[in-house]
């Protein structure tokens, strides 16, 4: 009987404990098989234990008696790491984790809670896309569910944790947010799948081949490969906490006034610099040094690895990194690097967090296919991005800044408030050798190659001595101090503090020349 108290509150518990697992003891199998949780275990391994508060558990469908409660999909809000987050999560074993009408309802909803709230939105994905059966009903909802990705966009952080394989409209709503994140050999992401594409275009490919993790993060779709589920999510919440919970607030300040003194780890970076300028080294080995805990949060390894991307602290407060790669092509700045780089300073720009460029580069890479690729047109975007971004930012100079990298990585003429240099810094229009290779040919045309070879030499050793130096620069003002390799942790500390409360005001315009 429902008709009493005792039979109201049994009947809601059964309808609860059925809404727990909706497709029965056969999705429990398809997931133990598959190796998976379901999505409230994963929902558990990115939220503070016991916070998890679901919204739309007895959602379903207006006469569909058969599919269950959900409809495929679990969304709620609870807190990371004390700080309120929403999030969603499919449920593969439910029509494939496909998008149907309530599906699209709960999802809108909880984007729009967030949206109300103010704070981060996680969606952790594993669908089959949209939901044939619905036909233009699923297709109308993922619409409806990227016009409120879009609401929040800027406002505050999105993250996309793709799990399983992603098809479709699966993938066009987490490839508009901030930052994706995979997991190794188990994360998909391909608009169309193998088997649709086979029998479309006849093109016979895995779905490794199309979409497999490791492609998608070398091609600069999934930012951060995690060897397991819970490693993806531990990565997602030490991301959020480089980040404001919306774009009104700061980024949590953790343990600041480290080392307040010039430290032995400081003194290391002294002699770290190698003597020969072609020399490489891993970029990483100094942020781990001249930024708070030797900690550096990276984005996009996989993809363009000549630059790298990231998150550090400075006194505590969170910092993007733009740094260049000595130990891949030399750190060269080519087409895919630039559109990684620009991406990272945009995001950074949206959250107000101040940027610090590490330079180190030979210069903008040519050749054909780059042109074929369009350098021209993206490393325009890097250009323009950081000009539009009116964070604090600061560059350092540790060795080569040579020709169009040395203006696009944080020069002052582009609107850096604060360049340093390291005395090992050269900065000039090209490189020494090809420099010589230029200027020195009429002396060398009728000269033997001994002779040849000495007028080169010395005129490298002018080169180097004279013109390429951080100290020319300085002159001009384009350098506001060159500084030992020592003092770079506490001289970054000390102007992000003269800087903390740069304004910038700006007319309010869309910038028709800067797409995403």
């Amino acid at each position: 009987m429902t008709d009493t108290t005792a039979g109201k509150l049994k009947e809601l518990r059964e309808k609860l404990e059925s809404a727990k697992e909706p497709g029965g003891d056969k999705a429990i199998a398809k997931r133990a098989a598959k190796g998976i949780g379901s999505p409230r275990d994963r929902l558990n391994m990115l939220f503070d234990p016991g916070t998890f508060v679901e919204i739309g558990q007895l959602a379903k469908m207006p006469g569909a008696a058969d599919t269950g409660y959900g409809d495929g999909v679990v969304t709620g809000h609870g807190f990371v790491n004390g700080r309120p987050v929403a999030a969603f999560s499919h449920d593969q074993a439910v029509f494939g984790g496909t998008v149907g009408e309530m599906f699209g309802r709960k999802v809108a909803a909880i984007m729009e809670w967030a949206g109300k709230v103010g704070c981060p939105v996680v969606g952790i994905n594993d669908s089959a896309g949209a939901r044939i059966q619905d036909a233009v009903t699923s297709l109308a909802w993922y619409a409806e569910m990227g016009r409120r990705s879009d609401l929040i966009s800027g406002l505050a952080p999105q993250v996309s944790v793709i799990l399983g394989k992603c098809a479709g409209g699966a993938v066009y709503g987490p490839a508009n947010t901030d930052v994706l994140v995979g997991v190794k050999e188990q994360s998909y992401m391909f608009v169309t799948g193998p088997d649709v594409l086979k029998q479309v275009t006849g093109e016979d490919v895995t779905p490794d081949e199309l979409g497999g993790s490791f492609n998608q993060a070398r091609w600069g779709n999934l930012h951060h490969l995690a060897d397991d589920e819970q490693g993806a999510f531990d990565w997602v919440r030490d991301y959020l906490e480089y980040m404001p919970s919306t774009v009104h607030e700061r980024p949590p300040v953790i343990n600041p006034g480290l080392e307040p003194e010039i430290t032995e780890t400081d003194l290391s970076l002294n002699t770290f610099m190698p003597d020969n300028d072609n020399a490489g080294y891993d970029m990483r080995d100094i942020i781990v040094r001249i930024f708070d805990d030797g900690s550096f949060h990276e984005i996009g390894e996989l993809y363009a690895s000549n630059i790298l991307t990231g998150f550090s602290r400075i006194d505590g407060a969170s910092v993007g990194i733009v740094a260049n790669q000595p130990n891949v092509m030399s750190g060269v700045l080519d087409t895919d690097s630039s559109e990684k780089a620009s991406r990272f300073v945009r995001l950074c720009n949206a959250y107000n967090i101040p940027l610090v460029f590490l330079v180190d580069t030979p210069g903008i890479l040519p050749g054909l296919e780059e042109e074929r690729k369009g350098t021209i047109r993206r490393s325009g975007r890097f250009l323009y991005a950081y000009v539009e971004a009116d964070v604090p930012k600061i560059t350092v100079v540790l060795r080569k800044a040579y020709g169009g990298a040395y203006a696009v990585m944080g020069s002052k003429q582009l609107g850096a408030d604060l360049n340093f240099a390291w005395p090992t810094a050269k900065i000039a229009v090209m490189g020494a050798e090809s420099a010589a290779a230029v200027l020195t040919r009429r002396q060398t045309e009728n000269a033997t190659p001994e002779e040849a070879d000495k007028i080169r030499q010395d005129f490298i050793d002018f080169y180097n001595t004279a013109m390429a130096t951080p100290y020319l620069a300085a002159e001009r003002g384009y350098i506001d101090a060159v500084i030992e390799p020592a003092e770079t942790r506490l001289a970054l500390r000390k102007a992000l503090a003269q800087l903390k409360d740069k304004h910038v005001i700006r007319s309010p315009r869309k910038h028709l020349l800067m797409p995403i």
